[in-house]
């Protein structure tokens, strides 16, 4: 692939500004995949909107979000290769739902919230989308080859019996009645374990190339 320093956004992703056109810079090639200083500066903003954090543009956070770029573009090409489904319209209404429930007082203090960082609700409702569609692909990639042996549930239990009992009102819970609870922590905690091992792999092995030094 032939070297570009810079590239013109043109038509609807094109801003003039008294007279002159913004050149968005590509800060990072991943295989094919281009990964432009909107794309980190976007992704800064939707991350602090979500977290609740002041915005911040520092060359930690930037660097922050190149990382996770870096890593959604790897995901991205193992879900359009193997064809695993993307998250549903209406599983984003949820999921929307619930952040506005939970985090703003009405809409009038969600909206200008949005507005505070700088977003779009569509912009939002695709990082949404796309989280939800990583979880998906990991649930679906790496949880049917995970395994919980009753020796694993019993050593957790016995390990986590003051958490347990915490969580079930004071009386502490048998075994049985505990086990879908441990088993479901295990595999999460496995699954969790096997995407990430999937996903440094994955790095090693991937052509990334920064424009932008400052970024690796």
């Amino acid at each position: 692939m032939a070297a570009i320093g810079v590239i013109l956004i043109m038509a609807a992703t094109s801003t003039i500004v008294q007279g002159a056109t913004i050149i968005d810079r590509i800060a990072i090639l991943v295989g094919n995949s281009v990964i432009k200083d909107s794309d980190i500066d976007r992704d800064i903003r939707i991350t602090d909107f979500l977290n609740r954090d002041p915005l911040e543009f520092s060359s930690a956070a930037r660097k922050r979000a190149a990382d996770r770029l870096v890593n959604q573009a790897l995901i991205r090409r193992e879900i359009e290769v193997a064809q695993y489904p993307y998250a549903t319209d209406q599983d984003v209404n949820t999921f929307l739902e619930q952040i506005r429930r939970q985090r703003f007082k009405n809409d009038a203090e969600y909206r200008h919230a949005l507005e505070e960082y700088g977003i779009s609700e569509a912009q939002l409702r695709r990082a949404l989308k796309w989280q939800l569609t990583v979880l998906h692909f990991i649930d679906m990639r790496f949880r049917p080859g995970v395994l919980i042996t009753d020796q694993e549930v019993t050593e957790y239990y016995n390990s986590h019996l003051a958490a347990l009992t915490r969580e079930n009102g004071g009386k502490p819970p048998n075994l049985e009645e505990a086990r879908a609870s441990i088993e479901y922590q295990l595999a999460g905690e496995r699954v969790n374990q096997q995407f990430e091992a999937w996903l440094e792999e994955t790095r090693k092995n991937a052509n990334v190339q920064y424009r932008e030094t400052s970024l690796k």
